[in-house]
C-alpha cells in the first residue's frame, strides 16, 4: 500500500496451504516473513517502509474521509522483501491472486465537524443518530497539528469525540514551535465538547498520549472542569519547561539537552526529561486533586517518556491522600510510546517533525509485543469508556 505521500509500505508471510490449497488467517501460522504465529491481522501491524523509502517514516492517516487502499497478494513460493521499486516484476511474474482492501477509520454515517469556536481549533467527530451521546475530548502529544483518526474511531463506536489541536497549527496565532495556549483553551475545549445539545454533559472523558497525558491530568485537576474518566497512555505527571505555564508561553525541545540521550545511529531518546527526578517540583499537577477514575496504559519500553515511572509516582501520590481506588495501569513488556489504535504499525523511531533540521526521535517498541499491546489496550480503552460514559458506575468510594 502507499501511504498519503506517495511511500510504499509492505509486509509478507509465509504460509503452507492445506490440502485444499487454502490458507485461513485466522487459523493457521505464518513460517517466516515480516512476523511468525497465528496473526489474522499480522499483514497490517507489521507494515514497514519498503526498502528505497525515506527514511524515518511513520505511518500516519491525515484524511479520515478516505480509506487507505491495500492490494493483498498471493504469491507463487517465497519471496525476500520487495525492492525499492516494490517488487512490481516479481509480483506480476508469481501472483496467482489478488484483492484490493479499504481500510477505513470512519463509519458509515459518522459525521465530521470543523471547530472554529471562541479561539479553540479542532475537529469534532458525532456518531450516527440523534443522540444524545457520550463525549470524549482527544489529545495528542507534541508533534502538532491536528490527529483526528482515533476520534473518527470512538465516534464509529458511538462516543462523540473532539479532536483538540493546540500546539503547532496554522489556525493558532504565535511563534512556531512553540505552545501558544492558556489553560483556559483547555477548559473552554471541554466546555464545548460539554455545552454541545447532542452531547451528555455529565458523561464527558478526556484521553492524552504523550504530552497531552499531562494536558489530560491538569484539565482534569486544576481547570474546575469535572470529567467522568480519564485516560492516559504513556506521559508524564508534569511538564519539564519552567516556562510552561497558565499564560500559554513555553520554551522549545532545544532547551535541556543535557537530559537528551543518543543511540548508536545518533538517534535521540527524550525519556529522561519527563522523569519524576528531572521535573521541577512546582511543575508537578496537582494529582492529589484527581476525583475520578483514571486508566494509565504505559509500554515497558518506552524510549520517549519514563512511562513506568510517571505511573508510579501517579499511583504513589493517589495512594497517599486516600484516592489509589482511582487508579487503574495496565503495563505491556515490549511496547513503545506510541500505543496507537490496533494494528496501526509501530513506528520504532522517526522523524522528529516539530524541528526545522533532521533529527530522530526514539520511541521504542518490539513490533510484534507493541501489536499486543495496541490490540489489547484498545479493547480496555472502549471499556473503560463504556463502563464510566454509559453504564454509570459509582467509583467514589475506595475499593
Amino acid at each position: 500500500m502507499h501511504s498519503e505521500d506517495g511511500d510504499l509500505w509492505e509486509s509478507l508471510a509465509y504460509y503452507y496451504t492445506d490440502g485444499r490449497g487454502t490458507v485461513n488467517l485466522n487459523r493457521d501460522s505464518s513460517i517466516g516473513g515480516s512476523y511468525v504465529g497465528c496473526e489474522p491481522m499480522g499483514l497490517f501491524w507489521s507494515l514497514q517502509a519498503a526498502p528505497g523509502e525515506r527514511e524515518g517514516l511513520r505511518l500516519r492517516k491525515r484524511d479520515v474521509e478516505t480509506p487507505y487502499l491495500v492490494d493483498l497478494s498471493v504469491l507463487q513460493g517465497h519471496i525476500s522483501s520487495c525492492d525499492g521499486a516494490g517488487g512490481q516484476g516479481m509480483r506480476a511474474e508469481q501472483e496467482v491472486a489478488a484483492v484490493k482492501v479499504e481500510r477505513w477509520y470512519m463509519s458509515p454515517g459518522v459525521r465530521r465537524v470543523e471547530i472554529r469556536q471562541n479561539g479553540v481549533v479542532g475537529t469534532l467527530f458525532m456518531p450516527p443518530g440523534p443522540g444524545p451521546f457520550p463525549g470524549v475530548l482527544d489529545l495528542w502529544g507534541m508533534g502538532g497539528g491536528l490527529v483526528e483518526y482515533r476520534s473518527a474511531l470512538f465516534a464509529s463506536h458511538g462516543l462523540a469525540s473532539f479532536a483538540l489541536a493546540y500546539f503547532d497549527h496554522k489556525d493558532i496565532p504565535g511563534p512556531a514551535k512553540r505552545v501558544n495556549v492558556k489553560d483556559s483553551y483547555f477548559k473552554t475545549a471541554f466546555e464545548i465538547l460539554q455545552n454541545h445539545p447532542q452531547i451528555c454533559s455529565d458523561r464527558v472523558a478526556v484521553v492524552g498520549l504523550s504530552f497531552g497525558v499531562y494536558l489530560t491530568l491538569k484539565i482534569a485537576t486544576q481547570l474546575s472542569v469535572n470529567p467522568s474518566c480519564i485516560i492516559c497512555i504513556n506521559g508524564p505527571l508534569g511538564s519539564f519547561n519552567k516556562s510552561f505555564n497558565e499564560n500559554g508561553v513555553s520554551g522549545t525541545f532545544d532547551e535541556h539537552q543535557e537530559y537528551w540521550s543518543y543511540d548508536e545511529h545518533n538517534n535521540v531518546s527524550f525519556r529522561e526529561m519527563s522523569s519524576p527526578k528531572n521535573i521541577p517540583p512546582e511543575n508537578f499537577v496537582k494529582i492529589e486533586n484527581l476525583n475520578c477514575p483514571l486508566l494509565y496504559i504505559l509500554g515497558e519500553d518506552d524510549l520517549s517518556c519514563a512511562a513506568v515511572e510517571n505511573a508510579d509516582e501517579i499511583e504513589k501520590r493517589l495512594r497517599a491522600v486516600g484516592k489509589s481506588h482511582l487508579f487503574n495501569c495496565v503495563s505491556y513488556p515490549g511496547a513503545g510510546h506510541l500505543i496507537e489504535p490496533p494494528y496501526t504499525p509501530n513506528a520504532r523511531a522517526s522523524l522528529w517533525t516539530t524541528r526545522p533540521t533532521k533529527l530522530i526521535t526514539l520511541w521504542g517498541g518490539n513490533l510484534a509485543q507493541h501489536a499486543v499491546a495496541q490490540e489489547d489496550s484498545w479493547k480496555r480503552i472502549l471499556g473503560f469508556l463504556d463502563l464510566y460514559l454509559r453504564q454509570n458506575v459509582n467509583y467514589g468510594a475506595p475499593r
